[in-house]
This record gives C-alpha cells, structure tokens and sequence, in this order.
C-alpha cells in the first residue's frame, strides 16, 4: 500500500511547495494510482517533472504518483485538515496519464 502521509511529507520537503495531497484517482489497469495535487509557494513556478525528478530515489518506483496537478489551495476543515474528500470529488473525472496507456 502506497503511504498518502509519506508522500505529501516528501513534497511539502520540496523548497517551492506550500501544501500537498495525495488523493487516490481511478484507473483502468491498478483500480487506484496516485495524484499528488500541490499548492506551490507565494511566486514560485514549478513542473509536474520537477517534482517527480524531486521523487527520485526517494521513494520506491511504484510510489511515484502517476501525476501533479497544482492548484491555488487545498480545502480545509474548521480545523485545519486538509478535505481529501472535496478533493476526490474535485478530480473525480481526472484521467491519469497513465490510465490513457493502459486502456
């Protein structure tokens, strides 16, 4: 099982991330792969190869998520826990790249 936790810690450790999740997103061959949606810092500009070359020998090749997207802000609750639910909902239509290879 792929650590949600482990890898929004790693991404978070990249200097020009604010706030990462990972949420779990369909495909076709792996039921679930992982898209890392990320908040980049005030003024900075990163790439979705970037921060999965940041990855690199981090973690095990099968972790890697499957794609980034970035997005101005992650929801919270009153309490300041990130809404993986909004999110999933918010990507629910999402096509990894690597689903389109593997239909």
């Amino acid at each position: 099982m792929i650590s949600s936790i482990d890898l929004e810690n790693l991404a978070v450790g990249y200097p020009k991330v604010a706030e990462a999740a990972v949420i779990g997103v369909r495909h076709p061959k792996w039921d679930e792969r992982p898209l890392l949606v990320i908040v980049l810092k005030e003024g900075q500009t990163a790439t979705r190869e970037e921060i999965l070359g940041f990855f690199q020998g981090k973690i095990a090749n099968w972790w890697m998520p499957d794609d980034v997207v970035f997005i101005p802000a992650i929801p919270h609750t009153a309490t300041g826990k990130i809404q993986k639910m909004a999110l999933r909902e918010q990507f629910k239509d999402y096509v990894l790249p690597t689903a389109v290879a593997a239909e």
